[in-house]
C-alpha cells in the first residue's frame, strides 16, 4: 500500500488533531448527518485541548462534501498550521474516534486508507467513454467522444449495406484504438492503482485489445456496467465491490508472498523491531510490514518506544545512538509502530498489514528491502549465534 499521502505530516511537531469519522452521505447513513457527526467530535477534540483554530480548520474540510456515494469514511490530520491530511477510505468507521496528541494516529490512518484503492473506471460503448477517477479526494467525472460517427449498420440494398457495414467496423476499431488511447493518457496522469473498463462487451474487448501493457497489465473488466439506462446499479456495484476485495488480497499476497521467499532465502528481507529499525536508519526498505494487531493496541511491541531526530531516517532503540550519529536537537521518544510507519513515508516506502497466520513474524514486524549489503542485519547470523529469542 502506498503511504506517500502521509508525507505532509513529516517535518511538523504537533500537537496533532486525528479525526477518523463516517462520511457517508446523510440520506445513505443509518445514523445523524455529516455535520452531527463533526459536532459531536469535535466536541469531545475541544474537551482534549485542541485549539479553536485547528478545529475550525478541519470542520471547513469536514464539512466539505466528498461527492463519493455510498458508505466511506474520512481521516482528517491538522495541526496549528492547517490541514495537512484529509483522505476518504472505502469503509467507515464503527463509530467516530478522535484525539489531540504528540503524535498523529499515523497507524489508524493507514489501517483505514489500507482498504482504499485508487481505481479508473472507464465505462465504454461505440461512440466514447466516460472516466471516473476514484481516490483520496473523492470522484474526478469526465467523457471522452471518440472521433468516428459513423457505428451504424444500416442500408436499403445488398451494396449499400456491405459497405455501411464495412466502414461501421471500422469505426468501432478506430473509435476503440481512440478510447484505449485516452484511457492511457488518463493512467499516465492520475496513476491509478487499478483499471476498471466496463460497458459494451465488443468495445471493452476491442479497448483492452489496445492497451498497451503498461495500462493492460492494471485492466481488470466487470461486466454489468453501461453509459446508458438500463444498468442494474445494485448488481454492478456488488461486482465492483468483489473485483476491489480481489485486487486488495492480490496486493497485500504479492507482499507477503515476496516477504516469504525473501526470508526464506536469507536475501532480501528482515524482521524483529531491531532489524527493521537498522535498514529504516540506512534507506533501504521497500515495504514495511506490520501485524494487523499493530492497529488495534494489541501487538506485543505496542508499549515499546524508540527515538527519533528531525530527519525521518533518524530512527534508533535508543538516545544514545542517534547522539552517537551526531544528531543532538529535536531528539523525541514515539511508540514504536509511529516511529517505524514515519521513517517508513520518509523513504518512499510501502505499508502491509499481515493477517494473522498469513506470515510469521517476530515481534509483528518485518520488512522487504530494495538492497542489501555487508551491513544489512542478517537472519541466518542469529541461527549460528544461539540467541534463541531470535530463532523463537
Amino acid at each position: 500500500m502506498k503511504i506517500d499521502w502521509l508525507k505532509p505530516l513529516l517535518g511538523h511537531q504537533g500537537p496533532f488533531a486525528t479525526l477518523h469519522l463516517d462520511a457517508t452521505p446523510s440520506e445513505q447513513a443509518a445514523e445523524r448527518d455529516v455535520e452531527g457527526r463533526w459536532n459531536s467530535a469535535r466536541k469531545d477534540l475541544a474537551q482534549q485541548g485542541t485549539p479553536d483554530a485547528v478545529l475550525d480548520a478541519m470542520g471547513e474540510v469536514v464539512l466539505r462534501p466528498t461527492r463519493v456515494p455510498g458508505p466511506h469514511g474520512r481521516v482528517v490530520i491538522a495541526d496549528d498550521t492547517g490541514v495537512l491530511v484529509d483522505r476518504v477510505v472505502n469503509n467507515p468507521p464503527a463509530g467516530t474516534t478522535c484525539s489531540w496528541a504528540p503524535v498523529p494516529a499515523m497507524l489508524q490512518a493507514a489501517l483505514a486508507a489500507d482498504e482504499s484503492v485508487e481505481l479508473l473506471k472507464v465505462i465504454v460503448d461505440r461512440q466514447g467513454a466516460d472516466f471516473v477517477r476514484v481516490g483520496p479526494d473523492g470522484k474526478v467525472h469526465s467523457t471522452f467522444q471518440a472521433p468516428h460517427d459513423e457505428i451504424e449498420k444500416t442500408g436499403s440494398t445488398r451494396v449499400k449495406r456491405a459497405r455501411i457495414e464495412s466502414r461501421a467496423e471500422d469505426s468501432w476499431e478506430r473509435n476503440a484504438e481512440a478510447i484505449a488511447a485516452e484511457t492511457e493518457r488518463h493512467v499516465a496522469d492520475t496513476r491509478p492503482e487499478l483499471v476498471l473498463v466496463t460497458g459494451d462487451k465488443r468495445v471493452v474487448s476491442q479497448v483492452r485489445a489496445a492497451l498497451a501493457p503498461p495500462t493492460a497489465e492494471k485492466v481488470v473488466e466487470v461486466s454489468g456496467g453501461g453509459r446508458g439506462a438500463g444498468v442494474h446499479e445494485g448488481a454492478f456495484a456488488e461486482r465492483v465491490g468483489e473485483a476491489l476485495d480481489s485486487y486488495r488480497e492480490r496486493r497485500r499476497e504479492r507482499v507477503l508472498a515476496e516477504l516469504r521467499q525473501e526470508l526464506g532465502r536469507e536475501s532480501n528481507a528482515v524482521m524483529s523491531v531491531d532489524d527493521v529499525v537498522s535498514v529504516l536508519a540506512r534507506g533501504q526498505v521497500k515495504e514495511l510490514v506490520l501485524a494487523e494487531e499493530y492497529g488495534t493496541g494489541n501487538a506485543p511491541m505496542n508499549g515499546r518506544k524508540l527515538w527519533i531526530g528531525p530527519d525521518p531516517m533518524h530512527i534508533a532503540a535508543s538516545r544514545s545512538e542517534l547522539e552517537a550519529i551526531g544528531v543532538t536537537e529535536r531528539l523525541e521518544e514515539l511508540p514504536v509502530s509511529v516511529a517505524l510507519v514515519r521513517a517508513a513515508v520518509g523513504q518512499d516506502a510501502g505499508l502491509t498489514f499481515a493477517p494473522e497466520g498469513s506470515v510469521e513474524l517476530m515481534d509483528g514486524v518485518a520488512a522487504t528491502l530494495r538492497w542489501r549489503d555487508e551491513g544489512t542485519p542478517t537472519e541466518a547470523l542469529a541461527s549460528m549465534s544461539g540467541d534463541d529469542r531470535r530463532l523463537h
